[in-house]
């Protein structure tokens, strides 16, 4: 030790624990506050959650309708929200089959799919490796589609098809759930001629320059692909058979009969006894919130007509359309306000 230094009394037990204790004393009440304050934090992060809701509304790739038209429902539910705090998007998918996983997934909370291919999910058929639980929430406008020909091509009804190259939409879009039944019902499979996989306007092409002698075309009426088609060559729209056609209708609740007018197309005399072949509808999880999709319906309902405003396929969500029976249970949500609103059929 060095000399200059003053010696230091030794610390006994007691003076030891004495400020041991005073430090914990001292320290309790900044512990205590500094708890509540992170409690208190937590527990208002936790209510605001709970609140704010973010919705994801499942569609299909950039520029088609599905797209459109689900970038157009957001935005009404957005900016009509009223006292419901959420947070509504439309998302860009591969389309029907992709939405109706990730709806079971919890992925996503509504999708826009084509009711034909919801039809057989829901009953774990035709592919599917299981019963998918989603349910209907509103239909929407009607996907009418038939085989387009040229009339120089020797076409006049589907059963001409035996033999040919035949566009069949884009692979993997789902075409094939609603064109089977139609082929089922007319004498034909797939087996029976040669499938091409290609979009409307690359099949437009293909008819153009003679690679196929048919595609199956379609949308809302008119649809962009054949008035492409009418206007660069003469076309004919193929025919279904009379009988064939009311028996689809009977047995598969998603056709539907739709009549496209004469002079819809350049070159069509005569109106077109076609078929709706899968309206558009939206849906969402069987296990959904019920008064989530009260509001939802309720809300887009209600402000129909800027859906409209948005997009033309919006004059669908009309009192007697949103509650056509595509084969797909409505979701209890979305029938309590159908019955509310009075359009909810009796008996169903």
């Amino acid at each position: 030790m060095n000399d200059s230094q003053t010696p230091r009394a030794p610390v006994t037990k007691s003076a030891l624990e004495t400020n041991m204790t005073m430090t914990r004393n001292s320290r309790r009440p900044i512990t205590i506050a500094a708890a509540i304050t992170a409690i208190a934090i937590l527990a208002g992060c936790g209510k605001s959650n709970e609140e704010r809701k973010f919705i994801s509304i499942g569609t299909a790739p950039v520029g088609g309708v599905f797209y459109t038209i689900g970038g157009a429902v957001s935005d009404v539910l957005n900016q009509f929200k009223g006292t419901n705090n959420w947070n509504v998007a439309a998302e860009s998918t591969g389309g029907s089959m992709e939405n109706i996983r990730r709806l079971e997934s919890g992925e996503m909370q509504f999708a826009v799919s084509n009711s034909s291919i919801t039809y057989f999910a829901v009953r774990g058929e035709e592919g599917w490796e299981k019963k998918y639980n989603v349910k209907a929430v509103m239909t929407l406008f009607p996907n009418v589609a038939m085989f387009v020909t040229r009339k120089d091509a020797g076409i006049s009804k589907i059963a001409d098809l035996k033999g040919k190259r035949v566009s069949m939409g884009p692979e993997g879009a789902g075409f094939e759930y609603f064109i089977r039944p139609i082929l089922k019902a007319h004498g034909l499979t797939y087996a029976d001629f040669e499938p091409v996989y290609a979009g409307q306007q690359t099949s437009v092409d293909y008819l153009g320059d003679g690679s196929i002698v048919a595609a199956f075309l379609g949308g809302g009426v008119p649809t962009g692909s054949i008035t492409s088609a009418a206007s660069t060559m003469e076309i004919l729209l193929v025919p279904y058979g009379e009988k064939e056609q009311k028996q689809l209708i009977a047995d598969y609740a998603f056709f539907d009969a739709a009549t496209i007018p004469a002079g819809t197309y350049k070159g069509q005399d005569a109106a077109f006894n076609g078929m709706d072949v899968g309206s558009a509808h939206l849906i969402t999880s069987g296990t959904a919130d019920e008064e989530l999709v009260y509001q939802f319906v309720k809300t887009l309902f209600e402000n129909r007509d800027t859906v409209a405003e948005k997009h033309k396929a919006g004059k669908a969500i009309n009192e007697k359309n949103v509650v056509r029976n595509t084969g797909t249970e409505f979701h209890p949500g979305a029938i309590r306000f159908y019955k509310e609103a009075g359009i909810w059929p009796a008996g169903r």
